[in-house]
């Protein structure tokens, strides 16, 4: 068994972020992904750099590291969604599947027969996953959505930077990232239901909704008290001190849960008074004096190196660690004893090994597995129509020539 989803089957219509790294999950998983690209062009992602894959000449291929971050596991087959002969080829091997998913504009797919309410009278097992900006109901149903946008209506960046700077989105594409991982939930779920009762259904999944709930601790503190939060640039809202302090040769990060801790912290950092100084004796009193608090020991850290305070905050059970570059993130010997970066072959560099980043999913009885890396654009339209339909060189000769594949 190559994984918990084995023998699943998955109408991947997704393109871009969201619903490709729903996808790529879903593959790492054990499920059979047949990724659906337009002739030509096919995910835009594909041309979304540089950096791109370089060939054996060290040459730039049309592989770009954005479309590796979301489509390994999958194979792809090219399909004209717009010619009749593409729509009826997508029904037949829809019928062959279990679960489809998609990222298109809402109301889209209907034209081609291919929207949930076409499919279901035919298809009444079938999972049907859509992602969208926001969702297929309500005032904004029909806008495009973005990370970006969602990001910004989805209050994120409102909390998200210095204090008094402007707001910042999130260094990744959290919207997006977010709506993948809730999208491959859902289908989970939907799968055991459909095993249970034998019923599909439709996933309706938004960015905006899933921005939403990463609110949080701050949507909740909001919804309590009615006051707005405004930006804390690293510090935390709850707790404190909980955030970036300079040192004499950098910056670390400093968490104090509890006020045990905060005694023992401020007897290694050579200010005992600070633990009974009734402003900072408690978490409720440091939080309202965060500010006072947070310029003593910005003067205090200053003083000693990183290495000081990471070594002696960790001998004081005191959470501390440091800010890693990339580069220092795939060296560290944690990261890499979990599997964080892996190897796969690839043909667009002339079989040599890419690097892509493992799965976090660890399980003991049902592992992700690594079977296909990102697919060449239609790498696998000749297998996938002579194995699912049936059709033979032929036949697919005459569809190439009347540009459905």
């Amino acid at each position: 068994m190559s994984g918990p989803l084995d023998g699943i089957r998955v109408f991947d219509l997704t393109r871009v972020l969201a619903g490709p790294s729903c996808t790529q999950i879903l593959g790492d998983l054990g499920a059979d992904v047949i990724k659906i690209e337009r002739p030509i062009s096919g995910d835009d992602t594909r041309k979304y750099g540089p950096p791109f894959v370089l060939d054996p000449d060290g040459e730039e291929t049309t592989e770009s590291a954005y479309y590796l971050s979301a489509n390994r596991n999958k194979r792809s087959i090219t399909l004209d969604l717009t010619t009749e002969e593409g729509q009826n080829l997508a029904k037949s091997m829809i019928g062959q599947c279990q679960v489809l998913a998609e990222n298109f504009k809402v109301g889209n797919l209907a034209k081609y027969g291919l929207d949930y309410a076409s499919l279901k009278g035919e298809h009444p097992g079938l999972v049907y996953c859509s992602i969208t900006g926001y969702g297929q109901t309500g005032p904004k149903a029909e806008q495009p959505g973005y990370d970006f946008m969602a990001q910004g209506l989805g209050g994120i960046m409102s909390i998200t930077g210095p204090p008094g700077g402007e707001p910042h989105r999130v260094g990744i594409p959290i919207a997006d990232l977010t709506a993948g991982l809730w999208a491959a939930i859902s289908i989970n779920a939907a799968l055991r239901h459909r095993e249970v009762t034998g019923q599909g259904q439709h996933l309706d999944i938004s960015l905006l909704d899933t921005q939403v709930s990463m609110l949080s601790i701050q949507g909740l503190s909001y919804l309590t008290s009615g006051e707005v939060p405004g930006l804390l640039g690293n510090a935390h809202p709850s707790i404190v001190p909980y955030q970036v302090f300079p040192t004499k040769d950098g910056n670390i990060i400093v968490a104090v849960g509890n006020d045990a801790q905060f005694v023992r912290y401020c007897e290694f950092a050579g200010v005992p008074e600070l633990s009974s100084d009734e402003r900072f004796e408690t978490n409720q009193a440091r939080v309202l004096n965060r500010d006072t608090l947070a310029e003593i020991l910005a003067n205090v850290m200053r003083q000693q190196s990183s290495d000081y305070w990471l070594e002696g905050l960790e001998a004081n059970k005191i959470t501390a660690g440091p800010i890693n570059n990339l580069d220092q993130v795939f060296a560290d010997a944690q990261v890499q004893a979990r599997g964080m970066q892996i190897e796969m072959e690839h043909p667009a560099a002339g079989g040599e090994p890419v690097s892509l980043i493992g799965s976090p999913a660890n399980m003991s009885e049902t592992q992700v597995s690594y079977r296909r890396p990102p697919p060449m654009l239609g790498e696998h339209t000749d297998d996938l129509l002579e194995e699912l339909l049936g059709l033979d060189e032929d036949a697919r000769d005459g569809l190439r020539e009347r540009g459905v594949i």
